[in-house]
């Protein structure tokens, strides 16, 4: 297990009250005086001068970070109503098997089953704001997928009138390929594996003018993603713990600086697959590097490179990363259908593997606190249930 290289200075409640406050203030304008950005706090009287020094020169950094706290409002405002507002609700029985509150925010329950749907949307609709509706109509989208990104592409591709392309490898789930289909998208079947679908969906891009979406790295996609963090602090305000799926590490990088930036005293935990540790292994690096991925009950996280935007955000905001064996994954995709009667793909429920008894994050610091776990998919095929 790692932890993270730099963390957010623990900054007093009167602090990011200024600094959320701020941020909501400017909503969807981008014309911001640079200048001006800290003046809320250089101009207070009650601070010293070394504390003013100290807080400016680490919101610096944090404001030159690839994705913001100013980011993700904008997602959040953008891309409301046209994804759900999933639940996140206290789950009894788990609270008691695992001796603390549990909340589940239940992104498995989006149109196409998965959290990546807030992404896919701010990224089309970000898109048609620099482009022009028209010129989207025109030219379209292109990303590689097997399965959760293709889906929530096709789908809001179809619902705002873009055309949408999707490299998926030959070992995609045929269900889902069939999905991409009905919802109007141009699936291409191609490469082994989902390396050689990037490959060739580069290719594609270039040749046909398409514009790349990638799926866990793309600012758009972080700050999409980065809007489940909000809506967690506003659901649950008492948050003390929020556990997070990682795979390409855009879900971490998101909802971990939207939580820090709200409420910096809130844990933010990262689990990964053992089989599929590639952020952990950025960790020791300082950077991404390949990692070699095993076949893993967590499908949807075996992702062998985290993004280098991701890693950049994730790395300054989450607290420690951790690993779960592929027993506490089957464990965990049992527990859920037998005390909460909810069926979630591996990789989704990975938050929830690391919690069980035995599991790294089965901690005594832990016990009795108030902790947010996201289901992040639904898209588990029914012969690996």
């Amino acid at each position: 297990m790692h932890r993270a290289i730099t963390n957010p200075s623990r900054l007093p409640a009167r602090r990011v009250l200024f600094a959320t406050v701020k941020v909501l203030r400017r909503g969807l304008s981008d014309d911001v005086d640079e200048g001006n950005k800290h003046s809320d706090i250089q101009n207070s009287d009650d601070l010293s001068l070394p504390f003013r020094r100290i807080q400016s020169e680490n919101d610096r950094i944090l404001e030159s970070l690839p994705v913001t706290f100013a980011d993700i409002s904008r997602a959040h405002v953008q891309i409301k109503g046209g994804v759900r507002r999933t639940p996140c609700e206290k789950a009894q029985f788990l609270s008691e098997l695992l001796g603390a509150n549990i909340y589940l925010k239940t992104e498995l329950q989006q149109f196409t089953g998965s959290f990546k749907e807030r992404g896919a949307l701010n990224s089309i609709l970000s898109l048609q704001r620099e482009f022009g509706k028209e010129k989207m109509r025109e030219t379209g989208v292109i990303a590689a997928s097997a399965g959760n990104h293709a889906l929530a592409l096709s789908h809001h591709g179809k619902q705002l009138d873009v055309p949408v392309t999707v490299v998926m490898p030959l070992v995609a789930p045929l269900a889902k390929i069939d999905k991409c289909r009905k919802l109007g998208a141009n699936v291409i079947i191609h490469g082994q594996h989902i390396g050689e679908s990037k490959l060739h969906a580069e290719e594609l891009m270039s040749s046909r003018g398409l514009r790349y979406i990638n799926g866990y790295d793309d600012p758009p996609i972080i700050a999409g993603a980065g809007t489940i963090g909000v809506e967690i602090v506003e659901d649950v305000p008492e948050v003390e713990v929020v556990v997070v799926p990682v795979g390409g590490a855009g879900l971490i990088a998101g909802v971990s600086c939207a939580i820090k930036t709200l409420k910096p005293d809130v844990k933010v935990y990262g689990v990964e697959p053992e089989f599929a540790a590639s952020y952990n292994m950025a960790l020791e690096a300082g950077r991404p590097v390949h990692t070699e991925v095993q076949t893993t009950l967590a499908d949807g996280l075996a992702v062998p490179m985290v993004g280098a935007h991701a890693f950049e955000v994730a790395r300054h905001y989450v607290d420690e990363c951790v690993t779960c064996t592929e027993k506490e994954v089957s464990l965990a995709i049992l527990r859920l259908i037998e005390n909460e009667k909810l069926v979630c793909e591996g990789g989704g429920v990975a938050g929830l593997a690391a919690l069980l008894p035995g599991g790294q994050l089965d901690r005594p610091e832990l016990k009795g606190k108030n902790i947010v776990i996201p289901l992040c998919g639904g898209d588990i095929d029914t012969t690996i249930l």
